[in-house]
C-alpha cells in the first residue's frame, strides 16, 4: 500500500536515551495488541476502531438521499453539537473548503454550527442570519439534554416550525442520537423526524466516521467516501504489528518525552486550513488521556502566524513542552511571488518562488531553531490535504490516541471529569433535584 502517512521522530531522539526509545516501542506494540483485543480498559466504546471497514453502505445512502432533497430548497443547514458532536465535521470542513467559501456565491446549502456555546449574542446573531434563506437543521446529542445544543435547537426548532409549519419540519429536522432513549429520540418518534444512530460502542470524540461526522461533511459537498477510504487504508496501516506501524512510533515517543518531563505537545500546522484540526485533536486526546492526575497537556498553534506571538515563548520560555508538527507536501494550488521594480521591501530575491517553497523553508527554519533552543519535535506528514489524506491522518490520531492511553495506564474512552462544572452548572440555574447543591454554591461565591 501507498506511502499514506510518514512520521519521523529523529529530532527528538537527541533527548532521549536510545534504550528508551526502545523500551517505549516494545511497550507501545504490546499497548495496541491490548487494544485491539478488547482486553483493554474502556473495550465496551471501541466501535470506532473498525469503522472504517465495517460502515454500512446503506447509512451513506441515507446520507446521500439527504444531501439531495435539501440541494433543491435550502440555504442554510444549523447543525447542532458541541464536543464530538461538532468538532469532527468542522474539522473536515473547514479543511477541505475555500478558505473564503463565505464570500463566494454557494452551489448548495451553507453549513453554520451552533449549540457549541451558551452565547446571547451569538444565538441572537443566529436568529438573524436564518432570516435571511430556507433553514434546515441537524442535531447531534446523544441525550438530547445537553444543556448548550439543546437550547440552540429549541431556537432553530422554534424558527423552523414558525416559518414552515410542524409538517415540513420533518422534513428540514434531521437527529442524531442514541438507537432508543433519551429526549432526542423521544422526540424524533413523536414529531417524527428523520434520524441516524450514533453508535453505543462510539464515545463522541471518536464519533467523526460515524453519521455525526459524515453528514454536515457531505452537506457541505466533501467526498465522505473518500474520506472514509483514507481512513480504511490507514485501518490497514495501523494494524501492523511491528514498530514501523507508524501509531506504534508516534505513541512511544510522546510517551517516552513525557516519561522525560515534556508535558506539554503542542500540535503545529503551516496550514492555516488545519487549526479545527487541531482543535478535534486537542479534545481527542485531552479527554482520553487526562485522567487521575497524568497526561500530556494539549495545546495548538498555527504556524507561521503563531510565531509573531508565541514564538518567543517556545524558543525561550520554559524546557516544558515538544512539538508535533504537520506537514503537507504539496499545494493544491500555485501561485508565485510577483517581481516588483521598484523593490521597495526588499523581497525581489524571492520573486518567481512558490509561496509554497517559502513555507517550507520558514517550516524547516523554525523546527530548527526549536529544536537547537531545547525543543524535541516530532513529524507528520501527508501528500496532500484532500480528503483521502484527510480520513487517513484523522485516523492515525484517533489509533495512536488509544495506544497513548493505555501506555498511560488509563482508560481512555471515559470522560467522567467532564461532569464535575455540568454539576456545579446545573445547580446554580436551579435545574430541578440540584437546588440544594445550588445553595451551598451559592455561599462560595
Amino acid at each position: 500500500m501507498r506511502n499514506i502517512i510518514t512520521f519521523n521522530g529523529k529530532e527528538a531522539l537527541s533527548f532521549l536515551k536510545e534504550n528508551k526509545c526502545r523500551q517505549w516501542e516494545e511497550k507501545a506494540l504490546q499497548a495496541m495488541e491490548i487494544l485491539e483485543s478488547g482486553q483493554g480498559k474502556g473495550s465496551d466504546f471501541l466501535g470506532w476502531l473498525h469503522l472504517p471497514s465495517e460502515i454500512s453502505p446503506t447509512i451513506i445512502e441515507s446520507i446521500k438521499d439527504i444531501v439531495e432533497d435539501w440541494k433543491k430548497d435550502v440555504d442554510l443547514v444549523m447543525v447542532i453539537g458541541i464536543g464530538g458532536s461538532y468538532l469532527g465535521a468542522k474539522a473536515v470542513i473547514e479543511a477541505l473548503s475555500h478558505s473564503f467559501a463565505a464570500l463566494l456565491p454557494s452551489d448548495g446549502p451553507r453549513v453554520v454550527f451552533a449549540g457549541q456555546n451558551i452565547g446571547e449574542d451569538y444565538l441572537a446573531e443566529l436568529e438573524d442570519v436564518m432570516k435571511t434563506g430556507s433553514v434546515a437543521c441537524v442535531v447531534i446529542s446523544k441525550s438530547g439534554t445537553t444543556t448548550e445544543p439543546a437550547i440552540a435547537f429549541r431556537i432553530v426548532k422554534q424558527h423552523i416550525e414558525r416559518f414552515y409549519g410542524k409538517e415540513e419540519a420533518k422534513r428540514r429536522i434531521v437527529a442524531i442520537t442514541d438507537s432508543s432513549r433519551g429526549a432526542l429520540r423521544n422526540m424524533v418518534s413523536r414529531e417524527g423526524y428523520r434520524s441516524f444512530i450514533i453508535p453505543d460502542n462510539v464515545g463522541g470524540r471518536f464519533s467523526v466516521f460515524t453519521p455525526v461526522g459524515l453528514l454536515p461533511v457531505a452537506l457541505s459537498r466533501i467526498d465522505i467516501e473518500a474520506l472514509l477510504k483514507g481512513a480504511r487504508d490507514m485501518e490497514q496501516v495501523t494494524a501492523q504489528k511491528s514498530k514501523d506501524n507508524p501509531v506504534v512510533q508516534y505513541a512511544a515517543f510522546r510517551n517516552a518525552l513525557y516519561e522525560n518531563g515534556k508535558k506539554i505537545e503542542l500540535l503545529v500546522n503551516y496550514h492555516p486550513k488545519l487549526h479545527f484540526v487541531t482543535e478535534w485533536w486537542k479534545q481527542l486526546f485531552g479527554e482520553s488521556e487526562g485522567k487521575e492526575h497524568l497526561g500530556i497537556f494539549p495545546a495548538g498553534a498555527d504556524f507561521t502566524t503563531d510565531l509573531h506571538s508565541m514564538g518567543q515563548y517556545i524558543q525561550d520560555g520554559e524546557r516544558h513542552l515538544f512539538e508535533t508538527v504537520i506537514s503537507i507536501a504539496s499545494p493544491n494550488r500555485s501561485l508565485t511571488i510577483p517581481e516588483d521594480t521598484e523593490n521597495a521591501d526588499g523581497m525581489n530575491y524571492l520573486a518567481g518562488k512558490h509561496i509554497n517553497e517559502c513555507n517550507k523553508m520558514a517550516e524547516l527554519g523554525t523546527r530548527l531553531a526549536h529544536v537547537d533552543g531545547g525543543v524535541p519535535n516530532l513529524h507528520i506528514e501527508i501528500p496532500l490535504l484532500n480528503a483521502y489524506y484527510l480520513g487517513a491522518l484523522l485516523y492515525f490520531f484517533e489509533k495512536a490516541c488509544g495506544i497513548s492511553g493505555y501506555l498511560l495506564g488509563v482508560n481512555p474512552f471515559d470522560q467522567e471529569g467532564v461532569e464535575a462544572y455540568k454539576k456545579n452548572m446545573f445547580a446554580l440555574m436551579n435545574k430541578p433535584g440540584f437546588e440544594a447543591q445550588g445553595d451551598i454554591l451559592r455561599k462560595r461565591l
